[in-house]
């Protein structure tokens, strides 16, 4: 799982948009969620990415997704022109 992931569900969690488990930490070790960091490589290729979505938490993943030759899973419509491998919600 994203680092990027986890920081946005953290935020949407702190302001009261997002109900996640106490425990959410415990409970992706739990489910052998493997961590993905942000490289710079990363954040070089999440900047330089088309103006098809503005979230950067979602271009961050786009990014992930193209360099580490990931599926990404995702229900939003607005990632598809980006050409990477979707897993659709």
């Amino acid at each position: 799982m994203s680092t990027a992931t986890v920081w946005e569900i953290s935020i949407k969690r702190a302001l009261g948009k997002l109900e996640v488990p106490s425990d959410l930490l415990g409970q992706l070790e739990l489910n052998r969620f493997e961590p993905l960091s942000m490289t710079i490589s990363h954040a070089y290729a999440a900047g330089a990415l088309p103006r098809h979505h503005d979230d950067p938490f979602d271009r961050m993943l786009v990014a992930q997704a193209m360099k580490e030759d990931l599926i990404l899973l995702t229900a939003d419509p607005r990632i598809e022109p980006y050409g990477v491998e979707i897993l659709g919600a």
